[in-house]
């Protein structure tokens, strides 16, 4: 169940394949890792803006649209959540285990690198 770490609500993997497998979601979910680490194994689907970048995106997203962050391990995503909860966006999540508990509960991942954001619905 959803918890609270610094303020920021989080999901666990369990409630993270729930939301992604809902078909009326409407909470975006991005990946703040790094291109190489995105590339081994990512979720399916998930658009790849790197913790590095994600400054530039704060005027480019919806502060009114719900937000879930992922990582490896869930403390980098849960920095951009915080960082975007102190820039006016007040329905961000963070995906508390990351990519270790997304394998760990067997998960289904692929390899690659990230397509166009474009592609995922958000524009530059």
């Amino acid at each position: 169940m959803a918890h609270d770490v610094e303020d920021v609500p989080h999901l666990d993997a369990r409630e993270l394949k729930r939301l992604l497998d809902d078909p009326g979601r409407t909470a975006i979910v991005i990946d703040v890792r790094e291109p190489e680490e995105y590339e081994e194994a990512h979720i399916r689907g998930l658009p790849l803006i790197p913790m590095g970048d994600i400054i530039d995106w704060t005027e480019k997203l919806d502060p009114s649209r719900e937000y879930v962050f992922v990582c490896r391990s869930g403390r980098r995503s849960l920095e951009v959540a915080k960082y975007f909860k102190n820039n006016g966006f007040d329905r961000v999540h963070n995906f508390g285990g990351g990519m270790l508990d997304w394998t760990g509960e067997g998960f289904e991942t692929e390899a690659g690198p990230a397509g166009p954001i474009e592609h995922y619905g958000l524009e530059r």
